[in-house]
């Protein structure tokens, strides 16, 4: 979930602040910050069971048990006041807990730092805990990395996180945090939504503190016991940041359909995708229309796109944990419905399919009015793709609203390739450019509006739970003009050849010229 929507959660919760009581005058400064923006998740005592709690996966921190994820102390111990600063002030990735630094004031800040103290006994008196010595990363290499690959299976860090890193682990269906609900491993391909950071140096340390309430553990017994070298940890580290990208996505409004000359590619596994540049969608969870959805499983979607001038072809990518339906992720299901106390109804008791849909305006818009997000209107249909993965198969037709789709007449002029492989689908889609009765024409040259939304069937999501983007846009490369490549190299060879009619005239100037006898001018 994204920030910008877990904070609107938190002031939607806020709306229920604690009562002030007479004669309350001597209350930490920070009570006042806490029950303004922080009460309505984590409830008035603190105790994690605010208004928003029960949309929230996973559930917002229960302060009176002093147990803290994100530290720079031991396993079991208790956070430095910088380590509780530094979770206020960043927030926590992959959750709805947003950072609060550009909202919140230096002294409010350090001010909720304190009243989040006061929650608990642990922290009254005794020394203030110990930080952990992390000592320093060892060069990165091939061979280093590979060493962290060997040290990660010896670990055994797939059954949670999976062969690739994808949170597809055999005992992913069955987590569950210290409070008994459940919990999904961290996608480690996403280094972006890490707690407590995403370099090699931050996810070192999350090996050797582990996080506190959580599955994952502390490694620093593995040290201890010699089970690990202090080095073969920190390649752990270097192992897991090279499963997500160099940098970190950078999400762009319009995707690039480049043109090419040779064949579209065969199907999502050609290697010919490999080329072809990749654009991050940032998925959210779908909390406008009841039923509303506040722990969506996909949280984005990788899009690339080429055309030849005939068709074009869109291939996406997206973390998911299972081919749904899945009997191995039943249990999880049911534990989710009985942690997801739902105002608008409970989840879905049965698994469904996993869904994606790609998202069009029936015919292209001449100024910036685009159709309503969530599936179109009557005013403003929408054209949509819909593929489902049980049965594999594409839809593809005109929508008015979530709910509301009506399938085209006649087989789809849509074809698809759909595969799964260790945690991720990949789908590619291809169409003719030239639009179908019903449908909408593909252009090249022009910004044609485009949306996104995904469904994971193990969790029982579906088109209403599920998870959603925004507008952006799809841009079909123009043609380039065969003079365009000639142009230059006519260009290449008249410089080149006056060039040459320089020097030759030169070296005829100076044979034709008088000999000049040496020490005259």
């Amino acid at each position: 979930m994204s920030a910008r929507i877990a904070f609107l959660l938190a002031a939607a919760g806020s709306v229920a602040l604690a009562p002030v009581l007479a004669g309350q005058e001597t209350a930490p400064r920070g009570k006042a910050v806490y029950d303004k923006w922080c009460a309505g998740c984590h409830g008035d005592t603190g105790d994690g069971m605010g208004e928003a709690a029960d949309y929230m996966l996973p559930r917002p921190r229960d302060f009176t048990r002093a147990l803290y994820q994100i530290r720079t102390t031991a396993s079991g111990e208790l956070p430095t006041d910088r380590d509780i600063r530094r979770m206020v002030d960043d927030g926590m990735p992959g959750t709805a807990m947003p950072g609060w630094k550009t909202r919140l004031s230096e002294q409010e800040r350090d001010d909720v730092v304190a009243y989040l103290k006061t929650f608990s006994r642990f922290f009254e008196g005794g020394a203030a805990p110990a930080m952990v010595d992390f000592g320093k990363a060892p060069s990165g290499s091939a061979e280093g990395l590979a060493e962290g690959e060997a040290t990660y299976r010896k670990l055994e860090c797939f059954k949670c996180h999976g062969d690739a890193g994808r949170g597809d682990g055999t005992s992913a269906p069955t987590m569950t945090d210290d409070w008994d609900q459940p919990i999904r491993p961290a996608d480690l391909t996403e280094n972006w939504h890490f707690n407590g950071g995403g370099s090699v140096e931050e996810i070192y340390r999350r090996l050797r503190t582990g996080l506190d309430g959580t599955p994952m553990p502390s490694y620093s017994d593995a040290l201890a016991s010699n089970i690990v070298t202090d080095e073969q940890l920190w390649r752990v580290a270097q192992y897991v940041r090279s499963l997500s990208p160099e940098r970190t996505p950078q999400v762009r409004e319009v995707i690039r359909a480049e043109r090419v000359e040779a064949a579209l590619p065969a199907g999502p596994g050609d290697s010919a995708w490999v080329a072809v540049e990749r654009f991050y969608v940032p998925l959210v969870g779908q909390i406008i229309v009841k039923p509303r959805w506040f722990a969506p499983a996909v949280d984005g979607v990788w899009v690339q796109a080429v055309h030849d001038g005939e068709r074009l072809a869109i291939r996406l990518s997206w973390s998911d944990p299972s081919v749904s339906p899945d009997p191995a992720w039943q249990e999880w299901l049911e534990r989710l419905g009985q942690a997801m106390t739902d105002a608008d109804g409970p989840p879905a008791a049965a698994q469904g399919p996993d869904r994606i849909t790609v998202q069009f305006p029936l015919a292209l818009p001449e100024g910036l009015e685009r159709p309503y997000f969530l599936g179109g209107d009557v005013k403003l249909p929408v054209y949509q793709w819909r593929w489902t993965s049980m049965p594999d198969t594409v839809l593809e037709g005109t929508a008015t609203g979530l709910g509301r789709f009506v399938a085209l007449a006649g087989a789809p002029a849509v074809t698809h390739s759909a595969r799964f492989d260790r945690g991720q689908w990949q789908v590619q889609l291809t169409r003719a450019l030239a639009a179908p009765e019903g449908a909408l024409g593909f252009v090249t040259g022009r910004a044609i509006p485009m949306a996104f939304s995904a469904a994971e069937g193990s969790s029982g999501e579906d088109e209403f739970r599920g998870s959603v983007s925004a507008w952006y846009a799809i841009y079909l490369d123009v043609p380039t003009p065969r003079r365009a490549f000639v142009l230059p190299i006519i260009a290449t060879l008249l410089t080149a050849g006056a060039g040459v009619t320089i020097v030759v005239r030169a070296q005829r100037g100076r044979q034709a010229a008088p000999h000049q006898p040496e020490g005259h001018s």
